[in-house]
């Protein structure tokens, strides 16, 4: 593949061990130092076409800000949009089993991928981003969706059991995070990632080439990743940046760095 890339590198600190991140496609300051590889713009056609703008954090070591090669086998994390970090942590552990964490009150756990909640009072809903929607499981769907009904979430498909498959159905949470909730007693929590893309087959695979993960069909239904329990799956269809919104990005970590 051929693509032109812009760089701004911004080293870590040996020293204290920061962690370095490289991000895409824009990027905005946090307290993790960044390091923008890919901007979208016209050179970027085959990346559009792959990934439409989805932004991508990838944590490397500090003294290795850029070189990496292999990724363990997980979505290291899934960074929303709110402007209440406090009453989403509540409401995701509440109703999603989200399980606090020492490093800091803004995040939540779920298996091995952080849910991280930064403050934003302007993000928009993320349906019809390149980061669609996220995937919950849980034991009792029905309860589920009543509870979350009564906590602010906004039904946009109710409740309803698909053959072959699970039972399953979508809301909004009250800061435009779209969710597909299901029952899928084989995997609880954090089920799966959907992006949007014009071509999801490129899409997959400049995943699997850049993260790694296991390609394979969900419920031998879906084309998708595995990342350790979590899928990353990709439905056909145009999209606009996930930056600025509910969903703001992915975050991938290496396991070997050069």
């Amino acid at each position: 593949m051929s693509t032109r890339m812009r760089s701004t590198i911004q080293p870590s600190s040996a020293a204290t061990g920061e962690v370095a991140s490289v991000r895409m496609p824009r990027t905005t300051k946090r307290r993790r130092r960044d390091v923008t590889m890919f901007r979208s713009g016209g050179a970027m056609r085959i990346i559009q076409r792959a990934m439409t703008f989805c932004a991508v954090v990838v944590l490397v070591s500090a003294s290795h800000a850029v070189a990496q090669t292999e990724f363990s086998e997980m979505v290291d994390h899934v960074h929303l949009a709110v402007p209440n970090q406090a009453s989403a942590v509540e409401w995701y552990k509440k109703h999603f089993g989200g399980q606090p964490m020492a490093e800091g009150a803004e995040r939540l756990m779920f298996g091995e991928t952080r849910i991280l909640f930064q403050r934003n009072e302007g993000a928009k809903p993320s349906a019809g981003s390149a980061i669609d929607h996220l995937g919950f499981s849980v034991a009792d769907l029905d309860a589920t969706m009543k509870a979350l009904e009564a906590d602010g979430a906004k039904v946009t498909l109710p409740a309803r059991e698909v053959a072959g498959l699970f039972k399953l159905a979508f809301v909004e949470d009250p800061w435009g995070v779209r969710i597909e909730v299901v029952q899928d007693a084989a995997k609880l929590g954090l089920h799966h990632i959907h992006l949007r893309a014009p071509d999801p087959g490129a899409a997959l695979a400049w995943y699997a080439a850049s993260f790694g993960g296991t390609l394979g069909k969900l419920k031998d239904r879906f084309d998708g990743i595995n990342y350790g329990g979590v899928w990353v799956l990709v439905q056909k269809g145009e999209a606009v940046p996930s930056a600025g919104h509910a969903i703001e990005h992915l975050g991938f970590r290496p396991v070997n760095v050069d």
